[in-house]
Order: C-alpha cells, then sequence, then structure tokens
C-alpha cells in the first residue's frame, strides 16, 4: 500500500479539480463529493496505518521533480509513523467538518467552491506532512498558504474578511523566507534537501550553521502556528466561515508548525540554543494567548486566542527535545479534537443566533440548544483539563516535563505553563457561562442586522460530527498516553521519550497544582460571570490590563512599528532612488545625449559657405594649438 500512499492526496485533490474546474454543472452535487474524497482519504489512511508495521520510514518516488544537475527533487512520500498519524488527524477531523459545512452553507450560493477550497486545503496539508523532503513540505506550505487565503477571505463582499485573508497571507510569507533560507542553507552545506540526506549530514556541520537553519525554520514555525512575534494573523482569520476556522485552527494550517519542529528533530537534537528559543517562543505565547482571551466577548475570538496558547504548549513541548516532542504530538492530537468540537459549537451558536458572535448577546442557550451545549461542554471540559478527559493527560504532561527542566528553566518555563492552565480554567467558564448559562439576554436585544433571535438547536448534519468530536475529546488523551502508546509509536520518527528526572519540583505533585489552578480560575470566573448579571453592553471604563488585553497586547502596533512602517518607509525611499537616482541619471544621460545631438544637427545647414567657414575656423585652431605648443 505504501506504493500507492500518492492517492492519500489524489482523492482530495481530485475533488478540488473538479469541482473548481466544473463549474456550476456540479452545484447539485459538489459538497458530497467534496465530502467523499476526504472520507476515502481517511479510509486509505487507516488501511495504511492497520496494513503496514511503520517500524522505520519508508520513502517512495511518484515521479522526478525537479533533476537540475546537483539540485535532484523527487516528488516523493514519506510513510512513517508521524506523517501517518497527522494523515488521521487531518482527514478523520477535516471529513467531520467537511459534513458540518453541509448544513452549515446550505444557504451559501457558492457552496460548491467553498468545498472545492477546503478540498484544496486538505490536498495541500497532506503533501505538507507526507513529502519526503523539505521542498515538498515547502510545496504544501504554499498551498496551505494559498488555500487559507481563498477560505478566510470567502465573505469576499466583507472589508474585514478581505483585510483579514491579506494580512493572513503576508504575515505568512514572512514566516515562509525563514524556512526558504534554512531550505537553501540545506542544500548548501549538505546538498541535498530530502530528510534522509539532510539527517545524515546535519551532525557534520558547525553549531553555527545547524543553530542558524534551527531558528529560521522556527520562523516559518511561528508564522504558520501563530505564534509570537507572528500570531497577529490567526484570530483575525475567523472572518472566514466557522468550518474554515475550525480547520484552521483545530486540526490543521495551525498544527504545522509544530509538525515540522518535530519532523526536524534531528538538527534541533544538536542544538540546544536552537531548543532554547523554541520553548521560550512557545512559553511566551502561551500566556500572551491566555490573557488575550480574557478581554474578548467575540466567541470566535476566544476561541482563537486558545488556540494561539494551546499552539504555544505544543511549541514548549517540542522545545524540550526528546522529553517533549511525543507530548506534544499527544496534545496536538487531542487538541485536534476538542478544539474542533469548541468551534463547531460555536458555528452552531451561530446558526441559530443570526451569525452573532457577541457573548454579551447570549445566555441561557442550554435550554434551546441541548446537543450542542453538551458537546461544547465536553470540549470545555477537555481544554481545561478536567481530570481524566483529554486535555489532562496531555496538558499536564507538558506541565510537568517543563517543571521537569533543572534551574531557572523549571520555573520560568513550568511556571508559565501553569498560570497559563489558571487563566485557561478562567476565560473558558466565562465563554460558557455568558454562552450557555444565566439570564436570557437575547430576548431583549436583536442581531446586527436588526433582526430578533430565535434560537434553535442545529441540524443532524450539524450535530453529529459534534458529537463524534466530543467522543475524541474525553478518551483519546487516555488512549495515546495510557502505557505511553503514542510515545512508542512515533520512536520511529522523533525517538525515544526521555522521562525527565529531577526538576524544580515533585513530578507527583504537578498534577495537583495544575487540577487546583484551574480550579481557582473556574471560580473566579463564576464569582464574577456566574453570580452577577452581565450587561449587555461591553463597559468601557475598564482597568489597564483589559484595555491592553483588548487591543492584543498591542501586538498589532508592535508589527506596526517594527516591520510594517519601516518597510512602508524602505519602499517609498527605493521608490523615491528609483525615480530620482535610476531613472534621473537615465534620463539625464539621454536628455544629454539628445540635446547635444539636436544642437550639432544645427550645424547642418547645407550651405558650401558654412562649411567653409568651418574648415577656416577648424585650421586656425589646430595652428593655434600648434603654436601653444612649439613655444611653451
Amino acid at each position: 500500500m505504501i506504493a500507492s500512499s500518492w492517492l492519500l492526496v489524489a482523492f482530495p485533490a481530485l475533488g478540488a479539480l473538479v469541482l473548481l474546474v466544473g463549474g456550476h454543472r456540479t452545484n447539485a452535487w459538489g459538497h458530497l463529493l467534496g465530502c467523499a474524497t476526504v472520507i476515502a482519504s481517511f479510509v486509505y489512511g487507516l488501511a495504511l496505518f492497520f496494513s503496514e508495521s511503520l517500524s522505520e520510514a519508508a520513502d517512495t518516488t511518484v515521479y522526478s521533480w525537479i533533476p537540475v544537475e546537483s539540485l535532484q527533487v523527487d516528488f516523493g512520500l514519506r510513510i512513517d509513523p508521524l506523517s501517518v498519524t497527522f494523515v488521521l488527524l487531518i482527514t478523520g477531523v477535516g471529513a467531520l467538518i467537511h459534513v458540518y459545512s453541509i448544513g452549515y452553507m446550505s444557504d451559501d450560493a457558492n457552496r460548491r467552491r467553498f468545498f472545492g477550497y477546503l478540498n484544496l486545503f486538505v490536498a495541500a496539508m497532506l503533501v505538507l506532512v507526507l513529502g519526503n523532503s523539505f521542498v515538498m513540505l515547502y510545496l504544501g506550505w504554499e498551498g496551505v498558504g494559498l488555500a487559507s487565503y481563498l477560505l478566510i477571505g470567502w465573505y469576499q463582499d466583507r472589508p474585514s474578511a478581505a483585510t483579514a485573508a491579506k494580512k493572513a497571507f503576508l504575515m505568512n510569507r514572512v514566516g515562509d523566507v525563514g524556512l526558504a533560507l534554512a531550505i537553501f542553507l540545506m542544500f548548501k552545506y549538505i546538498g541535498s534537501t530530502s530528510y534522509a540526506e539532510v539527517f545524515a549530514g546535519i551532525g557534520e556541520l558547525s553549531p553555527g550553521v545547524i543553530t542558524a537553519i534551527a531558528l529560521l525554520l522556527l520562523l516559518g514555525a511561528c508564522g504558520k502556528s501563530g505564534q509570537f512575534p507572528l500570531q497577529a494573523w490567526l484570530p483575525d482569520a475567523m472572518e472566514g466561515p466557522t468550518p474554515v476556522s475550525a480547520l484552521i485552527h483545530a486540526a490543521t494550517m495551525v498544527t504545522a508548525g509544530v509538525y515540522l519542529i518535530a519532523r526536524s528533530s534531528p538538527i534541533y537534537n544538536l542544538t540546544e540554543d536552537g531548543r532554547l528559543v523554541v520553548t521560550i517562543v512557545g512559553a511566551f505565547t502561551l500566556l500572551l494567548g491566555s490573557i488575550i482571551g480574557c478581554a474578548y466577548d467575540d466567541i470566535k475570538k476566544v476561541l482563537a486566542y486558545s488556540t494561539v496558547s494551546q499552539i504555544g504548549y505544543m511549541m514548549l513541548a517540542v522545545g524540550l527535545g526528546p522529553v517533549g516532542y511525543a507530548l506534544g504530538i499527544a496534545h496536538l492530537l487531542t487538541h485536534g479534537f476538542f478544539k474542533a468540537g469548541l468551534f463547531l459549537g460555536a458555528g452552531s451558536v451561530m446558526h441559530a443566533m443570526n451569525d452573532e458572535v457577541d457573548m454579551r448577546k447570549f445566555g441561557g442557550l442550554a435550554k434551546k440548544m441541548p446537543i450542542t451545549a453538551a458537546t461544547f461542554g465536553l470540549g470545555y471540559l477537555a481544554i481545561i483539563g478536567f481530570p481524566f478527559l483529554s486535555g489532562f493527560w496531555t496538558k499536564d504532561a507538558i506541565i510537568e516535563a517543563a517543571f521537569g527542566q533543572e534551574g531557572w528553566r523549571g520555573w520560568v518555563f513550568g511556571g508559565a505553563a501553569l498560570l497559563a492552565a489558571g487563566i485557561t480554567g478562567f476565560y473558558m467558564t466565562r465563554l460558557v457561562l455568558l454562552t450557555f448559562f444565566g439570564k436570557e439576554r437575547w430576548r431583549e436585544t436583536t442581531s446586527a442586522d436588526g433582526r430578533a433571535f430565535h434560537p434553535h438547536e442545529s441540524p443532524p448534519v450539524m450535530t453529529i460530527p459534534m458529537i463524534v468530536l466530543s467522543v475524541g475529546s474525553v478518551a483519546a488523551g487516555f488512549l495515546l498516553m495510557a502505557g505511553d502508546t503514542l510515545a512508542e509509536f512515533l520512536v520511529p520518527s522523533v525517538g525515544t521519550l526521555v522521562e525527565s528526572e529531577g526538576g524544580v519540583l515533585p513530578h507527583a505533585l504537578v498534577p495537583w497544582l495544575t487540577v487546583g489552578l484551574s480550579a481557582v480560575g473556574v471560580l473566579v470566573a463564576w464569582l464574577l460571570f456566574g453570580r452577577r448579571p452581565t450587561p449587555v453592553e461591553r463597559p468601557e471604563n475598564v482597568s489597564w490590563p483589559v484595555r491592553a488585553a483588548r487591543k492584543d497586547l498591542y501586538g498589532n502596533a508592535l508589527n506596526e512599528a517594527l516591520v510594517a512602517r519601516p518597510g512602508l518607509w524602505l519602499t517609498r525611499f527605493a521608490v523615491f532612488l528609483d525615480n530620482r537616482g535610476v531613472d534621473g541619471a537615465v534620463n539625464g544621460l539621454a536628455a544629454v545625449f539628445g540635446g547635444g545631438s539636436s544642437r550639432l544637427r544645427r550645424m547642418q545647414t547645407g550651405f558650401v559657405r558654412s562649411y567653409a567657414l568651418s574648415m577656416l575656423g577648424g585650421s586656425f585652431l589646430l595652428v593655434a594649438a600648434l603654436l601653444l605648443v612649439r613655444f611653451s
């Protein structure tokens, strides 16, 4: 089956081709084809998972892609535990999101094209995780960027959606430059970009080159996974339809950066400085995302910043090296279940509330939408680390590994992860209370378009995927972590899981601290929002930390000051230099020759007397010059 593994990519790619080229002729059945192709890839991935031992990586070549002298790049795939794990996540959760989209996009006249974009996104993501070289990964990387641009900007009549799509595209290009430069360095010093040859030869390079490659790879990962300082595009991506938010934020695009670091583990194992920077970025980002998530009233943006925070946990884990590679992947998988369920639950609420996203206009929806409330509640319990649900097993393991570091690293990284767990309990409880419990505030207000609210449960085509994901929110963590099941499965890809010994806190104490601090966050949220009436209008007279959080802790202002404005000034200077300098020199030279030739042309009168006078004048000048030389 490995030889025909290209079918995993071919199914959704063919679906995208048919739906985008077939036009209106496919309107009646396009959404069914879009679902069928992703389901087919999932079924094939399952068959591959159960039929192959996957005890070691198997590379297969589809065809020779770039045969240019020393640069030989095949369109090849790598089948190993890591790639198959991501295939099952992408196609499994992706298939549920496709099915959900049938109901969510039922009233959209361009639903067929939407499913074509979804198929294109899944196909590109599969190329990214299945490629057997960094160039193949880059191909999928750019394909995902293109598809995300199309999906985020789906509502083209909204300026905010067009701006969000452009922002995501441009900020991802910043990270892509880092990935491209890393690939250039690999080719320069190793002579190849294939995983097998790069990982075999990386140990022969100098420590400085290895660290440079690791940091450039991290820059690419920060762009795709929304990590500091390239996180600002991720919340704005909420302008796309909710299934897009679930697809991007749960199981696919934002996990690409974590996959890149885990896939490049042989490189990071050789540079402690590179791993340290990854860990610092992850720890800072998980705090950043959780703090900002407390200040928003937009249900989708709260979940978006939750994603920023949770991806930060994963980056923190993989930055710990052999201690955390498998833990980061485990949390990525459980996050795929509960975050997709949360986003689809938010979409169900919006579907019932005239696309309203302001949680202050909700309240009491649990009575009207019991299935949505129950599935959303299980995702909520999983993300806050409620005992024995998925997040409890994976997030707590990362916090324990962080505290397992020696010296200041244990206190800083473990403390940041523990504090973010408590904040997560606060802002997620706030979200649940404002949305599903308390006074039914929707009775006394209207949506943004002036319509009254009539909340109702979503149809089965939307609730069934939510139920399936809620099952994963409950059981996935135990199935992956019990007996180190996932860690042992991933050994051929990321190496053996190394248990942290010692550290700054006893291992047995960390779970109690995590659950206890999460409970404190839940209690504080209940005291502030569960026992008190919530005003429909957001109060403006708030403390400066809340104002700062509402402004994304000035992340956009920082990017504007450090990157956007200097880039604009540099562009204007370059235009000025081009117009006045380069063009000025060229145009000036042309003017000199043009003006001179026009003046010389006036001497050609056609009269013999003029030429005779010119010859006489020239003779006098020649005689004068000879006399001057003779007597000087």
